[in-house]
């Protein structure tokens, strides 16, 4: 497994991570999300031994990673720049990398290949920056690799150039229990990719929990109250319905229409909405996005993020 152990990063006066604790299990489809600079990037240098931190450990699999060449051969990362590969052709990368990591197969490189129809002797600068993507996943695949890191893997990609990369992952995922870890913005990418997630913000990790307990744990209700005695519209606050043990992460009401956001088990919650008397009640789903928007807010932190979905 990799772990981060009260891990902290600078850059001269800058804090990068701030004491940051992360456990990532092996085979694993792990999402790191947060704005920009909000850490992912930092954390995968780590993971693939570029940084050393400050303080704290880094791990992969109980060893120290950094200036560790066994620890190294086990994890493949892709930056979210190809830039340095530009003058070599794709059989030089091929060749590069093959020097580096014992467990290489040219099987699973040329299989990969020949599904994209890449080229093997023309120089990487002269490919499309969706073909330089297809390049360098082929190459960390063939790594075979326990662990792969990619850095905003589908970020430019046009939506088929998305779909064969994200297969490539997948089927590797599959076949050999392939531990990724994908760091991006946008939560539609990780929703569809990953199992479990963390959200980092000002280097910081918010919340690191598996993806399906997060939606089932966090529900949107509609509710639409009573009159009062007086024929005004019944008023209520946010700690009206916590008094009553709900776990409400945010509230708000226009005249007798009131939304909920609130975490916990949705027939208790609704259970305890009785006491308020409703004339209706509507439980209506929440995107990834706008639960970790209302997991930000609880916690204080701005929801204007740059997180997209």
């Amino acid at each position: 497994m990799i772990e981060l152990k009260n891990t902290v990063k600078k850059f001269d006066s800058y804090t990068a991570l701030d004491g940051i604790d992360l456990r990532i299990e092996k085979g694993t489809a792990f999402g790191l999300l947060g704005s920009n600079g909000a850490g992912k990037s930092t954390i995968l240098r780590l993971i693939s031994g570029v940084y050393s931190p400050e303080s704290g450990d880094v791990l992969v699999d109980g060893e120290s990673v950094f200036d560790n060449v066994s620890a190294k051969n086990k994890v493949f990362f892709i930056n979210d720049e190809t830039v340095q590969f530009g003058s070599f052709t794709l059989k030089k990368l091929k060749n590069y990398y093959k020097g580096y990591y014992p467990s290489f197969s040219e099987e699973i490189f040329e299989n990969l290949r020949k599904k994209t129809g890449l080229p093997l002797e023309k120089k990487i600068n002269t490919f499309s920056k969706g073909m330089k993507r297809q390049a360098i996943v082929i190459i960390g695949l063939a790594c075979c690799t326990d662990y792969l890191l990619l850095d905003e893997a589908f970020d430019g990609l046009d939506p088929t150039m998305r779909i064969i990369v994200k297969k490539m992952l997948v089927d590797a995922m599959l076949d050999r229990q392939l531990t990724t870890v994908i760091s991006s913005h946008n939560l539609k990418e990780i929703n569809e990719v990953c199992d479990t997630a963390a959200l980092l913000h000002d280097g910081k990790i918010v919340f690191s929990r598996d993806i399906d307990d997060v939606k089932g744990s966090v529900h949107k209700i509609q509710v639409v109250f009573g009159k009062n005695e007086d024929g005004s519209s019944a008023e209520y606050t946010k700690e009206d319905f916590a008094a009553d043990g709900i776990e409400v992460l945010h509230f708000e009401q226009s005249r007798s229409i009131g939304s909920i956001i609130a975490r916990g088990d949705i027939e208790t919650i609704k259970a305890s909405l009785v006491q308020k008397h409703p004339i209706l009640t509507e439980v209506i789903p929440l995107t990834l996005e706008e639960i970790f928007i209302y997991e930000l807010e609880v916690l204080g932190y701005d929801s204007s993020d740059n997180i997209s979905e």
